[in-house]
Protein backbone atom coordinates (compact mmCIF):
# COMPACT_ATOMS: atom_id res chain seq x y z
CA UNK A 1 0.00 0.00 0.00
CA UNK A 2 1.44 3.36 -1.07
CA UNK A 3 0.69 6.38 1.12
CA UNK A 4 1.33 9.98 0.07
CA UNK A 5 1.46 12.48 2.95
CA UNK A 6 1.03 15.96 1.47
CA UNK A 7 1.34 17.97 4.70
CA UNK A 8 3.43 17.98 7.83
CA UNK A 9 2.75 14.96 10.04
CA UNK A 10 4.56 13.53 13.05
CA UNK A 11 7.50 11.32 12.19
CA UNK A 12 6.00 8.77 14.59
CA UNK A 13 3.14 8.33 12.12
CA UNK A 14 5.55 7.71 9.25
CA UNK A 15 7.43 5.09 11.29
CA UNK A 16 4.17 3.40 12.30
CA UNK A 17 2.89 3.28 8.72
CA UNK A 18 6.14 1.81 7.46
CA UNK A 19 5.91 -0.74 10.26
CA UNK A 20 2.54 -1.77 8.80
CA UNK A 21 4.29 -2.45 5.50
CA UNK A 22 3.22 0.74 3.74
CA UNK A 23 5.39 2.54 1.23
CA UNK A 24 5.32 6.13 2.51
CA UNK A 25 6.17 9.27 0.59
CA UNK A 26 6.14 12.47 2.65
CA UNK A 27 6.14 15.77 0.80
CA UNK A 28 4.77 18.58 3.02
CA UNK A 29 5.68 21.26 0.47
CA UNK A 30 3.06 20.15 -2.04
CA UNK A 31 0.34 22.64 -2.94
CA UNK A 32 -3.14 21.88 -4.23
CA UNK A 33 -2.12 22.48 -7.85
CA UNK A 34 0.88 20.15 -7.46
CA UNK A 35 -1.15 17.18 -6.26
CA UNK A 36 -2.51 15.93 -9.62
CA UNK A 37 1.04 15.32 -10.85
CA UNK A 38 2.35 14.08 -7.50
CA UNK A 39 -0.42 11.63 -6.60
CA UNK A 40 0.78 8.92 -9.01
CA UNK A 41 -0.24 5.42 -7.91
CA UNK A 42 -0.84 6.30 -4.25
CA UNK A 43 -3.69 4.33 -2.69
CA UNK A 44 -3.94 6.60 0.36
CA UNK A 45 -3.59 10.38 0.49
CA UNK A 46 -3.10 12.18 3.82
CA UNK A 47 -3.63 15.95 4.04
CA UNK A 48 -4.06 18.59 6.72
CA UNK A 49 -4.67 21.97 5.07
CA UNK A 50 -3.68 21.16 1.48
CA UNK A 51 -6.79 21.25 -0.69
CA UNK A 52 -7.79 18.11 -2.58
CA UNK A 53 -9.58 19.17 -5.74
CA UNK A 54 -11.44 17.07 -8.29
CA UNK A 55 -8.40 17.26 -10.58
CA UNK A 56 -6.32 15.39 -8.02
CA UNK A 57 -8.94 12.71 -7.50
CA UNK A 58 -9.42 12.24 -11.24
CA UNK A 59 -5.64 11.93 -11.71
CA UNK A 60 -5.34 9.12 -9.15
CA UNK A 61 -6.52 5.76 -10.54
CA UNK A 62 -5.31 3.81 -7.49
CA UNK A 63 -6.60 6.22 -4.85
CA UNK A 64 -9.13 4.63 -2.50
CA UNK A 65 -8.78 6.60 0.75
CA UNK A 66 -8.25 10.27 1.60
CA UNK A 67 -7.48 11.02 5.24
CA UNK A 68 -7.90 14.52 6.63
CA UNK A 69 -5.44 14.71 9.51
CA UNK A 70 -7.86 16.90 11.43
CA UNK A 71 -11.61 17.28 11.80
CA UNK A 72 -13.11 19.38 8.98
CA UNK A 73 -13.17 18.02 5.42
CA UNK A 74 -14.23 21.22 3.65
CA UNK A 75 -10.84 21.39 1.87
CA UNK A 76 -11.57 18.07 0.14
CA UNK A 77 -13.91 17.60 -2.82
CA UNK A 78 -15.95 14.98 -0.99
CA UNK A 79 -18.61 14.84 -3.72
CA UNK A 80 -16.04 13.87 -6.35
CA UNK A 81 -14.46 11.32 -4.02
CA UNK A 82 -17.88 9.77 -3.38
CA UNK A 83 -18.61 9.66 -7.10
CA UNK A 84 -15.38 7.72 -7.60
CA UNK A 85 -16.02 5.35 -4.67
CA UNK A 86 -13.15 6.77 -2.62
CA UNK A 87 -13.42 6.88 1.17
CA UNK A 88 -12.88 10.21 2.92
CA UNK A 89 -12.07 9.90 6.62
CA UNK A 90 -11.08 12.38 9.32
CA UNK A 91 -9.69 12.51 12.86
CA UNK A 92 -12.44 14.12 14.93
CA UNK A 93 -11.98 15.29 18.49
CA UNK A 94 -8.20 15.09 18.57
CA UNK A 95 -7.65 18.85 18.41
CA UNK A 96 -10.43 19.82 20.84
CA UNK A 97 -8.23 21.12 23.65
CA UNK A 98 -5.87 22.94 21.29
CA UNK A 99 -8.65 24.84 19.50
CA UNK A 100 -10.45 25.63 22.76
CA UNK A 101 -7.24 27.05 24.24
CA UNK A 102 -6.69 29.27 21.21
CA UNK A 103 -10.30 30.48 21.28
CA UNK A 104 -9.83 31.61 24.87
CA UNK A 105 -6.46 33.16 23.97
CA UNK A 106 -8.03 35.16 21.14
CA UNK A 107 -10.88 36.19 23.45
CA UNK A 108 -8.43 37.68 25.93
CA UNK A 109 -6.31 39.16 23.13
CA UNK A 110 -9.36 40.88 21.62
CA UNK A 111 -10.51 42.26 24.97
CA UNK A 112 -7.06 43.59 25.91
CA UNK A 113 -5.98 44.43 22.33
CA UNK A 114 -2.75 42.53 22.89
CA UNK A 115 -1.79 42.41 19.21
CA UNK A 116 -2.06 46.18 18.66
CA UNK A 117 -0.31 46.92 21.94
CA UNK A 118 2.56 44.62 21.01
CA UNK A 119 2.91 46.20 17.57
CA UNK A 120 3.09 49.66 19.08
CA UNK A 121 5.58 48.54 21.73
CA UNK A 122 7.81 47.01 19.08
CA UNK A 123 7.60 50.29 17.23
CA UNK A 124 8.89 52.13 20.27
CA UNK A 125 5.48 53.51 21.35
CA UNK A 126 4.49 53.37 25.03
CA UNK A 127 0.68 53.80 24.84
CA UNK A 128 -0.31 52.71 28.33
CA UNK A 129 -3.26 55.10 28.55
CA UNK A 130 -4.75 53.82 25.28
CA UNK A 131 -4.38 50.11 25.97
CA UNK A 132 -5.50 50.42 29.56
CA UNK A 133 -9.05 50.66 28.21
CA UNK A 134 -10.47 47.15 28.54
CA UNK A 135 -13.70 45.86 30.00
CA UNK A 136 -12.35 42.59 31.38
CA UNK A 137 -14.06 39.20 31.09
CA UNK A 138 -15.07 38.21 34.63
CA UNK A 139 -18.83 38.37 35.03
CA UNK A 140 -19.44 39.05 31.34
CA UNK A 141 -21.54 36.79 29.12
CA UNK A 142 -19.91 34.52 26.56
CA UNK A 143 -22.23 33.20 23.86
CA UNK A 144 -21.22 29.93 22.19
CA UNK A 145 -22.66 29.13 18.75
CA UNK A 146 -22.22 25.40 18.13
CA UNK A 147 -21.83 23.16 21.16
CA UNK A 148 -19.86 20.19 19.91
CA UNK A 149 -16.77 18.92 21.69
CA UNK A 150 -14.84 22.16 21.09
CA UNK A 151 -17.74 24.37 22.13
CA UNK A 152 -18.10 22.39 25.35
CA UNK A 153 -14.36 22.66 26.02
CA UNK A 154 -14.52 26.43 25.54
CA UNK A 155 -17.49 26.63 27.93
CA UNK A 156 -15.52 24.79 30.58
CA UNK A 157 -12.58 27.16 30.26
CA UNK A 158 -14.78 30.26 30.17
CA UNK A 159 -16.41 29.20 33.43
CA UNK A 160 -12.91 29.03 34.86
CA UNK A 161 -12.61 32.72 33.98
CA UNK A 162 -15.87 33.25 35.91
CA UNK A 163 -17.79 34.21 32.79
CA UNK A 164 -21.49 33.56 32.34
CA UNK A 165 -21.94 31.08 29.48
CA UNK A 166 -24.96 30.91 27.19
CA UNK A 167 -25.12 28.60 24.18
CA UNK A 168 -27.13 27.86 21.07
CA UNK A 169 -26.77 24.77 18.93
CA UNK A 170 -29.23 22.92 16.73
CA UNK A 171 -28.98 19.84 18.93
CA UNK A 172 -28.85 21.62 22.29
CA UNK A 173 -31.81 21.21 24.65
CA UNK A 174 -32.57 23.09 27.87
CA UNK A 175 -32.01 19.85 29.79
CA UNK A 176 -28.54 19.31 28.30
CA UNK A 177 -27.60 22.93 28.93
CA UNK A 178 -28.62 22.55 32.58
CA UNK A 179 -26.50 19.41 32.89
CA UNK A 180 -23.51 21.33 31.51
CA UNK A 181 -24.09 24.22 33.89
CA UNK A 182 -24.71 26.76 31.13
CA UNK A 183 -27.68 28.81 29.97
CA UNK A 184 -29.78 27.62 27.03
CA UNK A 185 -30.64 30.09 24.25
CA UNK A 186 -33.48 29.39 21.84
CA UNK A 187 -31.83 31.06 18.84
CA UNK A 188 -28.51 32.38 17.60
CA UNK A 189 -30.14 35.78 17.11
CA UNK A 190 -31.22 35.98 20.73
CA UNK A 191 -27.74 34.90 21.81
CA UNK A 192 -26.20 37.71 19.76
CA UNK A 193 -28.40 40.25 21.54
CA UNK A 194 -27.44 39.23 25.08
CA UNK A 195 -23.78 38.18 24.74
CA UNK A 196 -20.82 40.43 25.47
CA UNK A 197 -18.65 38.06 23.43
CA UNK A 198 -19.47 35.31 20.92
CA UNK A 199 -17.32 32.36 19.92
CA UNK A 200 -18.28 30.30 16.87
CA UNK A 201 -17.81 26.52 16.62
CA UNK A 202 -19.74 25.34 13.58
CA UNK A 203 -18.71 22.85 10.91
CA UNK A 204 -18.47 24.09 7.33
CA UNK A 205 -21.65 22.91 5.58
CA UNK A 206 -23.92 24.47 2.95
CA UNK A 207 -26.35 25.44 5.70
CA UNK A 208 -23.64 27.19 7.75
CA UNK A 209 -22.22 29.24 4.86
CA UNK A 210 -22.15 32.85 6.14
CA UNK A 211 -24.15 31.81 9.19
CA UNK A 212 -22.61 34.81 10.91
CA UNK A 213 -23.71 37.45 8.43
CA UNK A 214 -25.11 40.95 8.32
CA UNK A 215 -28.31 40.11 10.21
CA UNK A 216 -26.61 38.29 13.10
CA UNK A 217 -23.81 40.85 13.35
CA UNK A 218 -26.34 43.68 13.50
CA UNK A 219 -27.84 42.16 16.65
CA UNK A 220 -24.53 42.12 18.52
CA UNK A 221 -23.84 44.76 21.15
CA UNK A 222 -21.63 47.69 20.20
CA UNK A 223 -18.07 46.90 21.24
CA UNK A 224 -18.80 43.19 21.64
CA UNK A 225 -16.20 40.52 20.83
CA UNK A 226 -16.47 37.91 18.06
CA UNK A 227 -14.16 34.87 17.95
CA UNK A 228 -14.01 32.38 15.06
CA UNK A 229 -11.78 29.32 15.27
CA UNK A 230 -14.13 27.03 13.30
CA UNK A 231 -14.15 27.63 9.54
CA UNK A 232 -13.73 30.86 7.59
CA UNK A 233 -16.78 30.24 5.43
CA UNK A 234 -19.04 30.42 8.47
CA UNK A 235 -18.50 34.20 8.72
CA UNK A 236 -19.35 36.68 5.96
CA UNK A 237 -16.08 38.58 5.69
CA UNK A 238 -17.47 41.71 4.04
CA UNK A 239 -20.30 41.96 6.56
CA UNK A 240 -17.77 41.53 9.36
CA UNK A 241 -15.55 44.33 8.07
CA UNK A 242 -18.56 46.63 7.98
CA UNK A 243 -19.64 45.62 11.50
CA UNK A 244 -16.14 46.31 12.88
CA UNK A 245 -16.39 49.87 11.58
CA UNK A 246 -20.05 50.48 12.45
CA UNK A 247 -20.27 48.72 15.82
CA UNK A 248 -16.63 48.82 16.98
CA UNK A 249 -16.59 45.04 17.30
CA UNK A 250 -13.39 43.47 18.56
CA UNK A 251 -12.56 40.33 16.62
CA UNK A 252 -10.29 37.34 17.08
CA UNK A 253 -9.86 34.98 14.11
CA UNK A 254 -7.88 31.87 13.26
CA UNK A 255 -9.76 30.97 10.08
CA UNK A 256 -10.66 32.96 6.97
CA UNK A 257 -12.63 32.71 3.77
CA UNK A 258 -10.47 31.55 0.83
CA UNK A 259 -7.44 31.25 3.08
CA UNK A 260 -4.17 30.11 1.47
CA UNK A 261 -2.75 26.63 1.87
CA UNK A 262 -0.16 25.74 4.49
CA UNK A 263 2.76 26.15 2.10
CA UNK A 264 1.55 29.46 0.58
CA UNK A 265 3.31 32.38 2.31
CA UNK A 266 0.94 35.13 1.15
CA UNK A 267 -2.29 36.35 2.76
CA UNK A 268 -4.21 38.75 0.55
CA UNK A 269 -6.81 40.24 2.89
CA UNK A 270 -4.65 42.70 4.76
CA UNK A 271 -7.69 44.97 5.26
CA UNK A 272 -9.19 42.28 7.47
CA UNK A 273 -5.88 41.45 9.13
CA UNK A 274 -5.36 44.97 10.49
CA UNK A 275 -8.88 44.97 11.95
CA UNK A 276 -8.61 41.77 14.00
CA UNK A 277 -6.43 39.84 16.41
CA UNK A 278 -5.51 37.04 14.06
CA UNK A 279 -3.57 33.82 13.73
CA UNK A 280 -2.94 31.80 10.52
CA UNK A 281 -5.18 28.75 11.10
CA UNK A 282 -3.07 27.27 13.88
CA UNK A 283 -5.91 26.11 16.13
CA UNK A 284 -4.90 22.46 16.03
CA UNK A 285 -1.19 23.16 15.93
CA UNK A 286 0.07 22.15 19.34
CA UNK A 287 2.44 19.27 19.95
CA UNK A 288 -0.23 17.47 21.96
CA UNK A 289 -2.85 17.79 19.21
CA UNK A 290 -0.39 16.94 16.43
CA UNK A 291 0.66 13.69 18.09
CA UNK A 292 -2.96 12.71 18.79
CA UNK A 293 -3.98 13.45 15.19
CA UNK A 294 -0.99 11.50 13.84
CA UNK A 295 -1.91 8.48 15.97
CA UNK A 296 -5.52 8.64 14.78
CA UNK A 297 -4.39 8.93 11.15
CA UNK A 298 -2.41 5.72 11.58
CA UNK A 299 -5.46 4.05 13.15
CA UNK A 300 -7.68 5.10 10.23
CA UNK A 301 -5.24 3.72 7.67
CA UNK A 302 -4.63 0.58 9.75
CA UNK A 303 -8.32 -0.33 9.95
CA UNK A 304 -8.63 0.27 6.22
CA UNK A 305 -5.66 -1.98 5.50
CA UNK A 306 -7.07 -4.78 7.66
CA UNK A 307 -10.78 -4.57 6.84
CA UNK A 308 -11.22 -2.47 3.73
CA UNK A 309 -13.39 -0.09 5.77
CA UNK A 310 -11.70 2.89 7.48
CA UNK A 311 -12.98 4.24 10.78
CA UNK A 312 -14.30 7.82 10.76
CA UNK A 313 -15.44 7.69 7.11
CA UNK A 314 -17.53 10.79 6.44
CA UNK A 315 -18.95 9.99 3.00
CA UNK A 316 -20.62 6.64 3.55
CA UNK A 317 -24.33 6.76 2.77
CA UNK A 318 -26.31 6.69 6.02
CA UNK A 319 -29.41 5.34 4.33
CA UNK A 320 -29.38 3.46 1.04
CA UNK A 321 -32.22 2.90 -1.42
CA UNK A 322 -32.72 -0.61 -0.04
CA UNK A 323 -36.33 -1.47 0.78
CA UNK A 324 -36.03 -5.15 1.67
CA UNK A 325 -33.57 -7.72 3.03
CA UNK A 326 -32.97 -11.01 1.26
CA UNK A 327 -31.53 -13.52 3.74
CA UNK A 328 -29.87 -16.63 2.31
CA UNK A 329 -28.73 -19.40 4.67
CA UNK A 330 -26.35 -21.63 2.76
CA UNK A 331 -23.55 -24.12 2.95
CA UNK A 332 -20.15 -22.46 2.74
CA UNK A 333 -19.31 -23.66 -0.76
CA UNK A 334 -17.68 -21.98 -3.74
CA UNK A 335 -20.12 -20.39 -6.17
CA UNK A 336 -23.23 -20.29 -3.98
CA UNK A 337 -23.34 -16.52 -3.63
CA UNK A 338 -22.22 -16.01 -7.21
CA UNK A 339 -25.34 -17.87 -8.31
CA UNK A 340 -27.54 -15.70 -6.09
CA UNK A 341 -25.99 -12.52 -7.51
CA UNK A 342 -26.48 -13.76 -11.08
CA UNK A 343 -30.20 -14.37 -10.46
CA UNK A 344 -30.64 -10.90 -8.98
CA UNK A 345 -28.82 -9.33 -11.89
CA UNK A 346 -31.02 -11.19 -14.37
CA UNK A 347 -34.11 -9.70 -12.71
CA UNK A 348 -32.60 -6.19 -12.70
CA UNK A 349 -32.42 -5.88 -8.92
CA UNK A 350 -29.56 -3.88 -7.41
CA UNK A 351 -27.77 -4.87 -4.21
CA UNK A 352 -27.30 -1.83 -1.97
CA UNK A 353 -25.47 -3.63 0.86
CA UNK A 354 -24.23 -7.16 1.47
CA UNK A 355 -22.85 -9.11 4.43
CA UNK A 356 -21.96 -12.78 4.84
CA UNK A 357 -21.47 -14.42 8.25
CA UNK A 358 -19.68 -17.76 8.62
CA UNK A 359 -20.75 -20.03 11.50
CA UNK A 360 -18.40 -21.98 13.74
CA UNK A 361 -16.93 -24.96 12.00
CA UNK A 362 -17.01 -23.19 8.63
CA UNK A 363 -19.69 -25.44 7.13
CA UNK A 364 -22.59 -22.99 6.94
CA UNK A 365 -23.11 -19.27 6.47
CA UNK A 366 -25.83 -16.67 6.36
CA UNK A 367 -25.82 -13.87 3.77
CA UNK A 368 -27.97 -10.75 4.03
CA UNK A 369 -28.47 -8.66 0.91
CA UNK A 370 -30.22 -5.29 1.04
CA UNK A 371 -32.11 -4.85 -2.23
CA UNK A 372 -33.61 -1.81 -3.94
CA UNK A 373 -36.79 -3.72 -4.84
CA UNK A 374 -38.64 -6.86 -3.82
CA UNK A 375 -37.69 -9.96 -5.82
CA UNK A 376 -40.43 -11.99 -7.50
CA UNK A 377 -41.74 -15.25 -6.05
CA UNK A 378 -40.25 -17.01 -9.07
CA UNK A 379 -36.81 -15.62 -8.28
CA UNK A 380 -37.11 -16.61 -4.61
CA UNK A 381 -38.01 -20.12 -5.72
CA UNK A 382 -35.01 -20.37 -8.05
CA UNK A 383 -32.59 -19.19 -5.38
CA UNK A 384 -34.16 -21.45 -2.74
CA UNK A 385 -33.90 -24.52 -4.93
CA UNK A 386 -30.27 -23.94 -5.89
CA UNK A 387 -27.62 -26.41 -4.79
CA UNK A 388 -26.16 -25.75 -1.31
CA UNK A 389 -28.86 -23.17 -0.39
CA UNK A 390 -30.52 -24.12 2.92
CA UNK A 391 -33.27 -21.49 3.16
CA UNK A 392 -34.26 -18.13 1.66
CA UNK A 393 -36.22 -15.47 3.57
CA UNK A 394 -37.41 -11.92 2.98
CA UNK A 395 -37.20 -9.53 5.93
Amino acid sequence: MKVLIADKLSEKAVVALKGMGAEVEMNPELKADDLPKAIGDAEVLVVRSTKVKAETIDAAPALSLIVRAGAGVNTIDVAEASRRGIYVANCPGKNTDAVAELAIGLLIAADRRIVNATEDLRGGKWKKKEYGKARGLKGRTLGIIGLGSIGKAVAKRAKGLEMNVVAWSRSLTPETAEELGIEYCESAEKLAEIADAITVHLAAKPETQHFVGKDLLSKMKDGAILINTSRGEVVDTEALKAAVKEKALRVGMDVYENEPGASDPDFADTELAVAVSGTPHIGASTDQASEAIAAETVRVIGTYQKTGHPVNAVNVCEKTAAIINLVVRHFNKVGVLAGVLDELRNEGINIEEMGNTIFEGGEAACCTLKLDEKPSEKLIGKIGSAENVIKVMLK
